[in-house]
């Protein structure tokens, strides 16, 4: 819907821009030429217009869900778009109408087309109803990131006759059994049904719901649609069968050559362009705190191959050992540091990793050996203790990347509960790997840069947890030694504040091998 919502938007602005061109007269050659020209120019403004839209978050409808929100950050586009069309305005005087056209088409289209949309998406003709078949904590997930993320559509109802009497209320009415779903779905005729129960062995209503897809009703599944609304895959709820069965987590091979020949390009040309750029960022980090420049730290690539990833150093060398995470490090992150996490800038000397075959330009980000080792011994094989991260280890079907899906829809992880999260979106990229994801992430990633939206995110969150009583060791953290950064390799020990908040059991199946180590206290772990 936004995509669409986004191309009618560009459109208005690329018809006013051709109009104008007619009646306003632009000073253009004659003949296909300058109908060339006027379509280039139109087309580029036009993606201006909606660049800079898109650049404040005018087409999430978590961050704009209704027109109020759109106008209070239409003057923050307008800004956007005029600072890099002033110096066109003044400096061609043959483009001043075209500029003009782009920023009049912006406050007087845009805004009379968004109020139509978000009438449009309120209105019975275009809002669809939705019947969510089940009460788990995935239908009820499910329920909120539908009234948060898709405004056109409205939850009817649940259908489920296992609740229990005590069980808390919930903001949408269970509309009965699943024997009723017939006689429910003729009362409520709903346009989509979703299956999202807990357990569906002997539950789920095959009858009436084939019956529904006769009548034309869209029928789902709860963790698909979920993974689409979120951009994340729902490894809580997720079974062994989908995984298995499923058409990703293997792009085609044009693809991955495509995409590993323009990591190639892309990164000779960054070498080259940001080569006066990193030797200010050398001589900087020189300059402001003693230590070497680049920090090389081991992390595991595709198919568990070791490599030595560079980036700049951006902390004070540690004095002893520390936290694994970044926001209990912040005290050691220099001046010039937090401004180069600020925007991203201490990620570019992986140009190099990329040239050498370790990464590529867009991929999940390299976690560190001791890191990986953490998650996949210790999370699969106490899971009586913490969270298990299920298909951890379909991360290496694909080279890291210098930027990845994650990074531009997630913040900096500073816990285990984060890592699954992050974990949860790079899955996601390696199942609906393409070069038109590729292409977005690198378009979020531009906005992540220019916004600044760096470390400053893992500063926010709220401090950790007291260890839960009873338990005899809480996690094996990676602690570092002197001189490392934050996630750098080093010694097991047991930390009390590895986990922040309140933990998830995440109840999917992990796939994984059978593993015989040890707990840090020398239990032996269970297999699983």
């Amino acid at each position: 819907m936004m995509v669409a919502l986004a191309l009618v938007e560009g459109g208005a602005i690329f018809a006013a821009l051709c109009v104008s061109a007619v009646v306003g007269g632009w000073s253009v050659p004659g003949g296909w030429r300058g109908v060339a020209v006027v379509v280039v120019t139109a087309v580029a403004l036009s993606v201006c217009g909606a660049g800079a839209l898109y650049f404040h978050d005018a087409y999430d409808p978590r961050v704009v869900p209704g027109f109020g929100r759109f106008a209070s950050r239409l003057p923050r586009c307008l800004l956007t778009i005029l600072l890099p069309l002033a110096p066109v305005y003044a400096l061609m005087p043959g483009s001043r109408i075209a500029v003009a056209t782009t920023v009049l088409a912006l406050v007087g289209l845009v805004p009379p087309l968004r109020a139509a949309c978000y009438a449009a998406m309120r209105s019975r003709l275009v809002t669809r109803r939705v019947l969510i078949l089940g009460t788990s904590p995935l239908a009820l997930r499910l329920a909120e990131e539908i009234a948060e993320r898709a405004p056109w559509c409205r939850i009817i109802g649940l259908v489920d006759g296992t609740r229990p009497d005590d069980a808390p209320p919930t903001r949408w009415p269970v509309l009965g059994p699943l024997e009723r779903l017939d006689k429910i779905v003729g009362e409520t005729r709903p346009h989509r049904i979703i299956a999202a129960l807990g357990e569906r062995r002997g539950k789920l209503p095959v009858g009436p719901l084939l019956e529904a897809r006769m009548q034309g009703i869209s029928v789902e599944e709860g963790v698909e649609v979920y993974e689409r609304l979120t951009g994340k895959l729902a490894i809580e709820w997720l079974t062994p069968s989908p995984m298995i069965f499923s058409g990703g987590f293997s792009g085609p091979r044009l693809t991955l050559a495509v995409s590993r020949g323009l990591s190639l390009v892309a990164s000779v040309v960054g070498l080259v362009a940001f080569a006066p750029l990193l030797g200010l960022l050398a001589l900087l980090i020189r300059v402001d705190s003693p230590g070497p420049v680049f920090f090389v730290q081991e992390r595991v690539g595709q198919g568990g191959k070791r490599f030595k990833l560079i980036k700049f150093r951006t902390m004070h060398p540690a004095g002893g050992q520390h936290s694994e995470w970044v926001r209990d490090n912040r005290d050691r992150i220099t001046r010039v540091g937090r401004w180069l996490r600020t925007f991203r800038l201490d990620e570019l000397p992986q140009f190099i990793n990329i040239l050498r075959g370790d990464m590529n330009l867009v991929g999940p980000r390299p976690h560190p050996v001791s890191n990986f080792a953490l998650f996949v011994t210790v999370l699969r094989n106490c899971p009586e203790w913490c969270e298990q991260i299920p298909y951890y280890s379909l991360r290496l079907v694909v080279r890291p990347g210098l930027t990845g899906w994650a990074q531009v829809r997630y913040r900096y992880a500073n816990d285990l509960e984060e890592e699954v999260e992050k974990t949860c979106y790079d899955l996601y990229y390696i199942k609906h790997l393409s070069l038109w994801l590729d292409l977005r992430i690198l378009l979020d990633t531009v906005k992540t840069v220019l916004a600044g939206h760096g470390s400053a995110d893992a500063e926010t969150v709220p401090g950790p947890a007291p260890a839960p009583a009873g338990d005899p060791w809480w996690l094996a953290a990676t602690l570092r030694g002197p001189g490392a950064e934050a996630g750098a390799v080093g010694t097991v020990q047991p930390v009390e504040a590895l986990v922040r908040g309140p933990r998830r059991r995440l109840e999917g199946t992990s796939a994984g091998t059978r593993h015989t180590d040890h707990a840090p206290d020398g239990r032996r772990l269970r297999a699983s």
